[in-house]
């Protein structure tokens, strides 16, 4: 039943990250690569070109909501497009318009932008700075507002972090 319930949940990412990260883009089912505790790693094959990205859930959702999303943490490695380290999250829920999620990794704190039911770092240093940050942190604090001005917390677990980042980038040297 657990085998059956983690394929399932791996299934269910990929096509996730499928629709949400690839778009229009010719895209093959993505392949765990391995899982390190909290964090799984996955590549696949977009336009012809390795991706390869880490993802995790979260270990507490709070908010006063009676229907929610799934909810993904992703680091995102394109080699191709010269891009590595792409966070991003999935927060299950449309954000308000024009809000900013906030993120804390083990005390450092950082502000995504945010639209329809992801949210980004605004640009690549951000993005290597929050890469660093998941690696060697322990705990990470996502808060956001939905377009029903519900506020909502997600908590993850960094136990794995750091090897899941290796394997993306390994798969992806």
């Amino acid at each position: 039943m657990t085998f059956q319930i983690t394929a399932f949940k791996h299934f269910a990412l990929g096509i996730l990250i499928l629709v949400v990260g690839a778009g229009a883009a010719q895209a093959s089912e993505p392949k765990l690569l391995s899982t390190h505790d909290a964090w799984s790693a996955y590549t696949f094959k977009e336009n012809g070109n390795t991706v390869c990205y880490m993802a995790a859930t979260p270990i507490k959702e709070e908010g006063n909501y009676t229907r929610r999303g799934k909810i993904y943490a992703l680091i995102t490695h394109r080699p191709a497009e010269g891009s590595k380290n792409v966070f991003s999250y999935i927060t299950g829920y449309p954000y308000k318009d024009g809000s900013e999620a906030t993120l804390d990794i083990s005390g450092t704190k950082f502000k995504l932008f945010t639209q329809d039911e992801s949210a980004w770092a605004p640009d690549a240093d951000m993005d290597n700075r929050i890469a660093n940050a998941v690696r060697k942190g322990s705990r990470m604090v996502v808060k956001g507002t939905s377009r029903r001005g519900t506020l909502t917390t997600d908590t993850f677990s960094l136990k794995g972090s750091s090897a899941a980042h290796e394997a993306i980038t390994k798969a992806c040297n």
